[in-house]
């Protein structure tokens, strides 16, 4: 008992210097020229680890990408959660996190035009910081209007969009998205939840320069999941997640030379504290040396940005 006291003590030390030096950082965004709460944030020093780099559309940046999905409430798991996440991350909060990410290197964010994002990505640039920009695309923006107005590296389709047309077996309306973008002077991304539309673009040879692939194939249709389960259709069949799928999507990702960007490697929460390291451990060596992930973070309970962070540094070493 007293080992297990100790163990459960040394434990809940850890997790509390964790939150405490996140909440420093975030005091210290929070805090105006004076020092007082209320004034614009000011970014918090640079950490001592950073993130590993790539070269990506003619600029170097970190190998781990922010992901927006729980800036909006998105947390793909169910309808409490993502209530609890959309309430926590305001618009200060979402700003706090993008500073204290940017500290690690963290320099670049798959942005969307959707919710607090433009505000929080406007307060963040008027306070200092700087991202480069990779955002979805969904049906509702204008491409043209989004590359005029934040000059971002590229653009990706959203996946929802994409995975969309392939299941209806009709892909035309996204290669077509695809030229005009290409029209306007950026980089063009495709993003699925599905390693056949990687596939199935590669073999039409469609003009894009790089891919955003969920590691889980979220986006079965209802008749995929019943015969993957023998018959059986689980409740919130779009947020199942299975073992088998990661391996599928890092071979395709290893097959293509295009840049790939790897997201929800933790089977959006699902994958359990001990096995994180495991998980960016798999997603390192399932993608190549040029190729990145897209990671969303909600800080809330420990510090994931640098835990998530030092892990990918500790592998970048060899460790």
């Amino acid at each position: 008992m007293r080992n297990s006291r100790r163990e459960f003590l040394q434990a809940t030390s850890a997790a509390a210097l964790g939150l405490t030096a996140l909440g420093r950082s975030v005091a210290q965004t929070a805090a105006g020229p004076s020092g007082e709460k209320g004034g614009a944030q000011q970014p918090p020093a640079t950490q001592p680890v950073q993130v590993p780099k790539i070269k990506f559309g003619g600029v170097e940046i970190g190998r781990m990408v922010l992901g927006v999905n729980p800036f909006l409430g998105g947390a793909h798991y169910n309808q409490n959660y993502s209530a609890c996440m959309g309430e926590w991350y305001t618009q200060d909060k979402i700003c706090e996190v993008m500073h204290y990410a940017n500290s690690f290197g963290i320099n670049a964010f798959n942005y969307v035009q959707m919710g607090r994002v433009p505000g929080a990505l406007a307060k963040f640039r008027d306070e200092g910081g700087e991202m480069y920009l990779i955002p979805q695309v969904t049906a509702k923006d204008d491409p043209a209007a989004l590359v005029q107005n934040l000059k971002p590296l590229g653009l990706q389709r959203r996946g929802e969009e994409v995975d969309a047309a392939f299941n209806k077996k009709d892909m035309t309306s996204e290669r077509e998205w695809c030229k005009k973008v290409r029209d306007l002077g950026v980089m063009v991304g495709v993003g699925t939840h599905r390693s056949e539309v990687i596939e199935l673009i590669e073999e039409q040879g469609w003009d894009v320069d790089f891919y955003a692939g969920c590691v889980y194939g979220r986006t079965r249709t209802e008749a995929e999941w019943r015969q993957l389960l023998n018959g059986e259709l689980l409740e919130m069949p779009r947020e199942i997640y299975i073992q088998s799928d990661p391996p599928r999507m890092y071979k395709v990702m290893q097959q293509t030379k295009k840049p790939c960007f790897a997201f929800k490697i933790l089977a959006a929460g699902r994958v359990a504290d001990a096995d994180v390291p495991r998980a960016f451990r798999t997603a390192m060596e399932g993608i190549k040396p040029n190729d990145g992930l897209f990671v969303g973070y909600f800080p809330k309970r420990k510090d994931e940005i640098r835990e998530n962070v030092e892990t990918m540094h500790a592998i970048a070493s060899g460790a």
